[in-house]
């Protein structure tokens, strides 16, 4: 059963296939201006808003039935060198205002097969807010 998407990358927990995220946290800040003034209170205002930020753990494992674990790899890198903004959709909900960018990935590298192929890793994914306007 599918349970959420980043762009082309399907979050799905089956039978026959789990890869799904956790650890995940969305946040957002603002910015604001002191304006210092002589003899009295700096005055505060209110000037615009940062991009949300969200970031996750996902593992992504032969052992849970994700057949090629560097092709999940691939698709990841290829949007954080590319800068592809893609959507984000957890359950029957989509994130964000518009879309992602992937702006930083951590990769913990734990099992390989006889032959060196990487078969099991946790992948720590940080994106950021990206709007048309």
């Amino acid at each position: 059963m599918q349970v959420g998407l980043l762009g082309e990358i399907i979050f799905e927990a089956s039978s026959d296939k789990i890869m799904t995220l956790n650890n995940a946290k969305w946040s957002g800040s603002a910015q604001w201006a002191t304006h210092q003034r002589h003899g009295t209170n700096a005055l505060t205002e209110f000037v615009s808003l940062n991009p949300d930020k969200f970031s996750f753990d996902m593992v992504i494992s032969r052992y849970a039935g994700v057949q090629n674990v560097q092709d999940a790899l691939n698709l990841l890198w290829k949007y954080e060198r590319e800068g592809t903004a893609v959507p984000l959709t957890l359950g029957d909900k989509g994130y964000g205002k518009y879309r992602w960018s992937v702006i930083s990935h951590n990769i913990k590298m734990q099992y390989y097969d006889r032959t060196g192929n990487l078969t099991h890793c946790t992948v720590s994914v940080s994106l950021q807010e990206y709007l048309l306007s």
